[in-house]
């Protein structure tokens, strides 16, 4: 469970590191409250 969690906000960083260096910062933004999300109903669904 920790592990999927880890490398879905990770993912979410590395992706959101390249929307900003992009400046599409809302895009940014977005990756990373629905991996927040993603990682929450990960977390409750154990």
């Amino acid at each position: 469970m920790y592990e999927k969690m880890y490398y879905t906000l990770f993912q979410a960083i590395a992706d959101a590191m390249e929307l900003i260096e992009e400046q599409n910062y809302q895009e940014a933004l977005t990756r990373l409250e629905l991996a927040s999300q993603e990682t929450e109903q990960t977390y409750i669904a154990q």
